[in-house]
């Protein structure tokens, strides 16, 4: 089952994708309280009757959580991006926290900041959490997953560096691409392992692996993660980049307004941003 959130007539609604690509409106539940209910969304949709069916290119899309109960970002899980970055790979997953308000949808520009001129891309693939805990097994951990989306780490590379840790340049407000959907698990392999990813700026490839190259893969990253951080259903996981990153590359390839990037993952679809400068 394919989720979206969408604004409709100034308000959320929540649909699903039909075969033909169009949006299936069934109502008005957002997938954060559908997450927090314990619901299953891989069998939720199927006993919904559509109220209206909206057009792709006529809907207006919002992230697939608005605001997830946490974000947790993981750097340097690919062995080549850790190469091209100043870090040795660490033994244990490099988490760091991104904010609600740093997210955009679909189609929506990612934002600029006036600030800097040193706004990167970075293609991940997102994993939304339907049930947590403490302490998960390795075993266990594929099933706290409700499904995956595709997310653009945009960063802010010169604030990121600012300091030892990275929070700042990570979090500047519209900088973090997520959606267009939220593709339920039983759709992909176990942790959507072997999937390839792609990012293109420009339409010229820049990125491109497979999640199997992963370091820490999903259910690695769940049971770590839940040692130290009690897991919740509409938590949302930032999985980590692959090499090509524009900051590592000479003469370094950033992103500016006029752009379009877009990160693509096998099985998921497409996140397409425009770039826009901040007023």
């Amino acid at each position: 089952m394919r989720y979206v959130s969408i604004e409709l007539n100034g308000k959320p609604a929540l649909g699903v994708r039909n075969q033909q690509g169009d949006i299936d409106v069934i109502g008005a539940e957002s997938l954060e309280s559908l997450l927090a209910a314990g619901t299953d969304l891989a069998s939720y949709a199927k006993g919904r009757k559509a109220t209206q069916t909206v057009k792709a290119a006529d809907a207006r899309l919002l992230p697939p959580l608005s605001r997830p109960t946490k974000i947790i970002c993981v750097g340097l899980n690919y062995a080549d991006h850790t190469a091209e970055s100043p870090y040795e790979q660490p033994d244990y997953p490099t988490l760091f926290l991104r904010l609600h308000t740093s997210l955009v949808a679909h189609d929506q520009p990612i934002i600029r900041s006036k600030l800097s001129d040193s706004l990167d891309y970075e293609g991940e693939v997102a994993v939304v959490l339907g049930k947590g805990g403490r302490y998960i097994s390795k075993e266990n951990a594929l099933d706290c997953v409700a499904g995956y989306s595709i997310f653009n780490d945009g960063s802010i590379r010169e604030y990121q560096f600012k300091a030892p840790q990275w929070t700042v340049g990570k979090n500047f407000d519209g900088t973090g691409g997520f959606g267009p959907d939220l593709v339920t698990a039983d759709e992909l392999p176990a942790g959507a392992k072997g999937l390839k990813i792609e990012t293109r700026l420009n339409g010229k490839v820049v990125q491109s692996a497979s999640t199997a190259d992963m370091i820490f893969d999903v259910a690695t990253l769940i049971s770590i993660i839940s040692e130290a951080i009690t897991l919740e259903a509409g938590d949302v996981i930032v999985s980590g980049t692959p090499a090509g990153i524009g900051w590592a590359r000479d003469p370094k390839l950033l992103m500016r307004g006029g752009d379009v990037c877009e990160v693509t993952v096998e099985k998921l679809g497409t996140l397409r941003n425009p770039i826009k400068d901040e007023a």
